[in-house]
């Protein structure tokens, strides 16, 4: 079994390049099954969502080639629906995009099958909003042994106006991806406005859609028979560059975060600065610097452009050491977010959460501990900790970490840290216990 162990208290100091945006990739993928002819895309993240999604690709029929670590370029003319294998499925399953398949498979095939959305255990992921979305074009959609089987009347979807009753990402791209190819006009209200919503209506359009919207509050497509070929660089990763910028709030240290586009990353400065860190921003980096105390603030999560939910449990592991009384108000997702305050409580951090809300008392210092990752950003906020804490902090079930993070270890090495990635055989279970059992 893999972990990370972590020795803390360095200070991190140099450079770290971020990745093409993880959130962008997983909705850009599936979408890329529309596409008839070559689709080649550039700052792609080298992570375990992504490989598991081109390998879903492959087994539909897809032509898969790397050309490099982050350049991929994929030809889906000759793609087919009902060729996954059994255990694709299974691996399909594990992650939340799979749901983005519904609409890409119902705008090129007018039908579609595909898993619940897995990922992330924390809260329930309501798929309600992409069924009244997909309804609203023309789609009977049914679940079935956990499966979501879909199939557009008369063959194609046909354009309608959808009002989401609450902001979803989920729901906005998987209808905006359906709507490209569906005949007529559709209209989206109240959609959600993050950076790679905007970044999946570039590559559509890049491909030959007609998006118009994306970043307000309504979002108008109107579709077209089929999506040609194309070449498209995702953006960066917003929610990395956020992780790498808390450690070194939490650290302390100096260190330069390129190939960012600082705007996407103005309510995270906004609250680091508050927080006594010091951020600076150039045309594609930001300096983040941090060598005396950290200040307590309040923060509440909400949809872009507020603080996003993704940065809760990074920030979360920074404040658990900056004196005073913090809290932090979970307003993206209603329960679940607060799973991994239990793994920082053993490091030391006292913290009580009530209802939507945690509430930090700062320490001194947090002492390393054995934590667990218990999704993807809390096993981020587990490694920021380690770095802060003293002692040895090991972090298990890295898995999730490694669906999001490319190379994390690599790039906090490069920064000085002394962050190493172990593979321990486990443990055999007691004989007595097997017996008792």
């Amino acid at each position: 079994m893999e972990k990370y162990v972590i020795h803390g208290g360095r200070p991190l100091h140099g450079s770290v390049e971020i990745s093409g945006a993880k959130n962008a990739a997983v909705a850009i993928i599936p979408a890329a099954i529309m596409v008839r002819g070559v689709c080649r895309l550039e700052n792609l993240p080298e992570i375990s969502d992504t490989d598991t999604l081109l390998h879903t690709l492959t087994y539909m029929g897809a032509k898969v080639n790397m050309i490099n670590r982050s350049t991929v370029e994929l030809d889906c003319t000759h793609v087919q629906m009902d060729t996954l294998p059994e255990d694709m499925w299974v691996r399909t399953r594990k992650i939340r995009a799979s749901y983005y398949l519904l609409g890409a498979m119902l705008g090129r095939f007018g039908r579609a099958r595909t898993t619940m959305p897995g990922g992330c255990n924390f809260g329930v992921r309501p798929i309600d909003q992409h069924i009244k979305g997909l309804t609203a074009l023309g789609a009977d959609i049914r679940l079935n042994g956990g499966f979501i089987i879909a199939e557009a009347k008369d063959g194609r979807l046909k354009g309608g106006t959808v009002y989401l009753d609450k902001v979803s990402v989920g729901a906005t791209i998987n209808i905006m991806i359906a709507a490209a190819t569906a005949e007529g006009r559709t209209v989206i209200e109240n959609v959600a406005r993050e950076p790679h919503i905007v970044d999946l209506a570039n590559f559509l359009n890049s491909m030959g859609a007609d998006v118009r919207g994306a970043g307000t509050d309504v979002i108008k497509i109107r579709g077209v028979k089929q999506l040609h070929g194309g070449t498209y660089t995702l953006i960066p990763d917003q929610i990395e560059a956020g992780t790498y910028m808390t450690a070194v709030a939490a650290a302390g240290g100096a260190v330069k975060i390129a190939n960012v586009i600082p705007k996407h990353l103005e309510c995270i400065s906004t609250k680091l600065r508050e927080m006594n860190v010091e951020v600076e921003e150039g045309d594609d980096y930001v300096l983040v610097r941090r060598d005396g105390p950290l200040h307590a603030v309040n923060l509440k999560t909400k949809p872009y452009p507020g603080f996003p939910t993704d940065m809760q449990p990074q920030m979360t592991a920074v404040l658990c050491c900056a004196p005073g009384v913090s809290v932090v108000t979970e307003g993206v997702w209603n329960n679940g977010r607060f799973k991994y305050v239990g793994e920082l409580k053993k490091m030391g951090a006292q913290i009580e959460v009530e209802d939507q809300s945690a509430f930090l008392q700062g320490v001194d210092h947090l002492t390393g501990a054995v934590v667990r990752s218990c999704d993807l950003r809390a096993g981020a906020a587990m490694v920021i900790a380690g770095l802060s804490a003293q002692g040895v902090t090991t972090v298990e079930d890295i898995v999730y970490i490694e669906r999001g993070y490319q190379d994390v270890v690599g790039k906090f090495r490069a920064l000085g840290a002394d962050i190493r990635c172990v593979d321990e055989p486990e443990e055999p279970a007691d004989p007595a216990d097997i017996s008792a059992g």
